[in-house]
Order: structure tokens, then C-alpha cells, then sequence
């Protein structure tokens, strides 16, 4: 294991990572696992406290843009051979997952569900009777249809960021904490390596994996990015006595929320809709019990036992929202050798093993092969090129 003392930087690196969230640590992984050369990662806290460590988790298949159902399927097979990828135990919980849409949705649903089989997906069209043998705790009396996939669940992201980077580390990744990356060396329009509080750092080759602290990282660089922070909060209840544990994962359009258990005696909900602008580095650490109580107040429409469940604390966070709602992926137009891997919009953690794939491909090969990223350019919303799914939801 390559460790470092953050007042004695490296100076030169092949590659440099920005973030030791999942996807930072996911990207030097998988360099590493391909002997890319001195690898060094460094984040202005520590491994996974970003975004990862508050990440609901959820591990699912359902998305309306095939690329998205392409990374969710190579993470879901990374999450469930975890020891024999990464070398550790992991966290993958197997619960199974439902999507239910607004019913005049239905016909999208099957659309899209039609799509993920075509790929390679395991889920089914599953009704209202089905639906309530399944789930006997929920009220489904308003679902013409759901889709069900049995090997879905949900994971830890803290976990993942942590095992990414030991197992990298293993490999000869170097890895600074508490290291703030406060400007891009550019030269003739070429990287040329990082500032930081502690030193600076030469390198061809720089990955940004910096989530809400992209925009303003990039915007010293030149190169602004439509990137916006948005506020999250999420509920953690202990089940009533009455509630079956270990139910389903389950994002529903018609409540406007997504919940799962918690190991076998708690449950999580969460909103689709949070607020901007936020300031990521100060938001509120503490859930406000109003808004709580009304995330809640809508998920008992679906879980109705909720009514009698302890609310035993919230959780917040912040998302790195594209216009899209979709993540900024490639090298930067005009900047050779700075690569950008952010605004998964909340969807990140699911993917993150994919993620790292790629973009490790992309470095080494000059394009991905395992799947075409080439939609999520960063340089799509300046082409008026936002990425469109032939079936969207209203609330994709």
C-alpha cells in the first residue's frame, strides 16, 4: 500500500484524480488494475465523505437511456462479485427493486422495460395483484403496472469509495486527504497539472471528480460549466412492529419519493425534488423536521405503516445537477488532458463501477469501449445537444 503525507506531495504523477468520492476511487482502480503509471488522488477531506457518504444507495436497473442501463448492468455484476473484484467483503444488499410511474406513464414503462431486456436486464411487468403478493405492507390500489427487477437492492457508498481506493492503493495509487486542489495548470491549451494548499503537482493527464465543487474549479480554469447544487434530505425510520423488513427498493413518480430498507428493522425515504442554489461546503447538516414529516407524510400513501414508524434521524446532502439530469463525462473541449467526470444529478453511487471502467478507458485507449459515453460530452449543452431518452418519464 503507497501511502503519503499531504505536506510532502509527489511532484509529477501520469494521472491525477480530483475527489475520492466513488468515482475518483472507482477511476483509479481501474487505471491501477491496468498499470497506467503513478497515480495520485487527493480530496479536500477524506475518502468518501463527499457526496458518497450521504448517498441513499440504491442499486437498480430502470433508466430511459439505453448508455444508463449499460452502466447500471456492469456495476450491478462489480456489486455482486464484489470480493472477487475488489478484494473485499462489500455491502450489496439484495432486496429487489419496483419502478412505478404516473399511470398515464404505463405505456412508457413497457417501453422502456422492453429496452432493459433487450440489453440484458433482468425485470418484468408485474401488476397490481402481483405487486401486492410481493409487497403486502404497500397500498397499490393505484398501479396498473410496475416493473420488478429481483437482483436489485442497494450497496454503501462510503464502503465502495473506500474499497475502490484501498484495493487502488494496493496497486501503488498514491493517496493524499485533506488536500485542496485550488487551480489547473494550463499551458497551450494543454493540462499541465494541479495546485493545491500543499504543493503543486506536474502532470499530461488530470480526471475531475469533484461533484458540487466542479463548477468553480473549472470556472478558474476558463470553462464554465452548467452545473448547479441542489439540497437533499432523507428519512431514517425504525419500522413499526407490524411491518415486514427487507422489503423492495422502490422509486415511485406518484408519491414523488423512493424508499428501501435499512438492514431488517429500517426504512429510508427520500424526495425526487430538492432545492437550489445550495453552497456545498455550508447546508443545513440537519434535517428540519417539517420537511421530513411531509417527505414521509407522501411515502405513507404508498407504505402506510410508515404512519406508526419512529423517525430516527435525517440525512442530508447535496447533487451536482446538469440541465439534463445526467452526468458530464470526456475531456474538455479546448483543454487537452483535463477530463471531466461529474454531474450525475443523484444518480452516481449506482454506476460509479461502470463509471470508472470508462473513463479508464477513455484515458488509455483514447475512447470508450464498453460503453459510447460520447452523448454525455461535456461540451453537449453549448451544441444544444441535451441527451433526450426516446421514452422519458416527466420526472427522469
Amino acid at each position: 500500500m503507497t501511502l503519503v503525507n499531504s505536506s510532502s506531495l509527489p511532484k509529477t504523477a501520469d494521472v491525477v484524480i480530483l475527489g475520492a468520492g466513488v468515482m475518483g476511487t472507482s477511476i483509479a482502480f481501474h487505471l491501477s488494475k491496468r498499470k497506467a503509471g503513478k497515480i495520485v488522488v487527493i480530496d479536500k477531506d477524506h475518502v468518501g465523505r463527499g457526496g458518497s457518504g450521504r448517498s441513499s444507495g440504491l442499486i437498480r436497473m430502470h433508466y430511459s437511456f439505453p448508455a444508463e442501463v449499460e452502466f447500471a448492468l456492469i456495476s450491478l455484476r462489480m456489486f455482486q462479485n464484489w470480493q472477487e473484484v475488489v478484494g473485499t467483503p462489500g455491502d450489496f444488499r439484495r432486496t429487489g427493486f419496483v419502478r412505478i410511474v404516473h399511470p398515464n406513464e404505463t405505456a412508457r414503462l413497457k417501453l422502456n422495460v422492453e429496452m432493459q431486456r433487450g440489453l440484458g436486464a433482468t425485470v418484468e411487468l408485474i401488476d397490481k395483484t402481483q405487486l401486492r403478493e410481493l409487497q403486502p405492507d404497500w397500498n397499490v390500489d393505484d398501479v396498473e403496472l410496475g416493473a420488478y427487477e429481483p437482483d436489485s437492492g442497494y450497496g454503501d457508498g462510503a464502503g465502495a469509495a473506500g474499497d475502490f481506493l484501498s484495493a487502488a492503493r494496493d496497486m501503488g495509487t498514491i493517496y493524499a486527504s485533506r488536500t485542496q486542489a485550488t487551480a489547473l495548470h494550463i499551458h497551450d491549451n494543454c493540462v499541465c497539472g494541479v495546485v493545491t494548499d500543499k504543493g503543486a503537482i506536474s502532470s499530461p493527464m488530470v480526471i475531475a471528480a469533484t461533484g458540487p465543487w466542479t463548477r468553480p474549479l473549472l470556472q478558474e480554469a476558463g470553462y464554465d460549466l452548467p452545473i448547479e447544487c441542489e439540497y437533499h434530505q432523507v428519512a431514517i425510520l425504525r419500522n413499526a412492529s407490524d411491518m415486514k423488513g427487507g422489503g423492495c427498493a422502490c422509486i415511485d413518480s406518484v408519491t414523488a419519493t423512493y424508499f428501501r430498507s435499512d438492514a431488517h428493522d429500517k426504512f429510508l425515504v427520500g424526495d425526487f425534488y430538492g432545492k437550489r442554489p445550495v453552497d456545498p461546503d455550508n447546508f443545513p447538516q440537519r434535517a428540519s423536521d417539517e420537511s421530513l414529516e411531509e417527505i414521509i407524510e407522501r411515502a405513507c400513501r404508498r407504505v402506510p405503516n410508515l404512519e406508526e414508524a419512529e423517525v430516527m434521524r435525517g440525512v442530508t446532502g447535496v447533487y451536482d445537477m446538469t440541465p439534463d439530469s445526467r452526468p458530464l463525462l470526456g475531456e474538455i473541449p479546448g483543454i487537452r488532458g483535463l477530463h471531466l467526470c461529474a454531474g450525475f444529478s443523484g444518480m452516481g453511487f449506482k454506476i460509479s463501477p461502470a463509471i470508472g471502467l470508462v473513463m479508464s478507458e477513455l484515458v488509455l485507449d483514447g475512447k470508450a469501449s464498453s460503453v459510447d459515453i460520447g452523448p454525455f460530452r461535456p461540451s453537449r449543452f453549448a451544441e444544444n445537444a441535451p441527451i433526450k431518452a426516446e421514452y422519458e418519464y416527466v420526472d427522469d
